[in-house]
């Protein structure tokens, strides 16, 4: 299986600590079966990722996308194209001194890259990643508990949703014990989140909507989060998606 690891970075990157108590190894292209032991609050994790396009996961070649965080004093932009077959990754953007960057790799050889690939790119990438593809990760992973907690009011704005809290174990990562509470609509797509920070890391707690979906290819993607990071507006939006579907040399767009 293909795995991606922990990320470990600065605060510039800011929503590159998001995923670091998420398990250290983590499948990308071969989901978990399902099997009689599995909890309702999994089978419910299941069905979210269904509705984001898990049974078709495996036609996806590649994903191309442009994540981008806008907060006070930081607008942060960078554009990826992943593999998730054979895990290789490329990116273009700038490192944290604001020099351009573009870097091609293969996760699988990450011990023999360049520092600023493993401490810079790498982590970003999997931050990326998450933003782009959480209710994926949320099945995909091995190592949280997932519990669907009934019908609870919206934490912005009016309306209600039911709560999936992903709970990340207290060892293991580097900010182990994080929690993302998704509302999950009756379509059983992520309407809002609230990210909670295991460790004293910033921010501490971040509450966005999940809007913007779009289709590229088999995937359903949001494409933008509007809301606060420790009180803080933030915006987070992923632009230029497409997939490149096997079989095909041409790049599918998201509409």
């Amino acid at each position: 299986m293909i795995k991606l690891d922990h990320l470990k970075t600065i605060y510039l990157l800011m929503f590159a600590m998001l995923v670091t108590s998420c398990s250290q190894k983590q499948p990308a292209v071969t989901q978990q079966n399902a099997n009689s032991s599995q909890s309702a609050a999994k089978i419910s994790a299941e069905q979210i990722a269904k509705a984001y396009g898990l049974d078709s996961f495996g036609q996806v070649d590649a994903i191309r996308y442009t994540f981008n965080a806008q907060f006070p004093g930081v607008n942060v932009s960078r554009a990826w194209v992943w593999e998730p077959k054979t895990n290789k990754v490329s990116y273009e953007g700038k490192d944290k001194d604001g020099k351009p960057v573009k870097v091609t790799y293969l996760r699988s050889q990450l011990d023999s890259q360049p520092a600023n690939v493993k401490n810079e790119v790498d982590p970003a990438f999997v931050n990326d990643n998450y933003w782009l593809l959480f209710p994926l990760h949320a099945y995909w992973d091995k190592s949280p508990t997932v519990i669907d907690q009934g019908v609870k009011p919206l934490p912005q704005g009016n309306g209600s949703a039911t709560l999936v809290s992903v709970k990340y174990p207290s060892d293991g990562g580097y900010t182990p014990g994080d929690t993302w509470d998704l509302y999950v609509g009756k379509d059983n797509r992520v309407e809002q989140f609230i990210y909670h920070r295991g460790g004293p890391k910033k921010p501490s707690t971040v509450i966005t909507t999940w809007e913007g979906y779009k289709q590229a290819g088999p995937l359903l993607i949001s494409t933008d989060h509007n809301g606060t990071a420790d009180g803080n507006q933030v915006h987070i939006f992923i632009t230029d998606v497409a997939v490149k579907l096997a079989g095909s040399q041409n790049w599918t767009n998201a509409q």
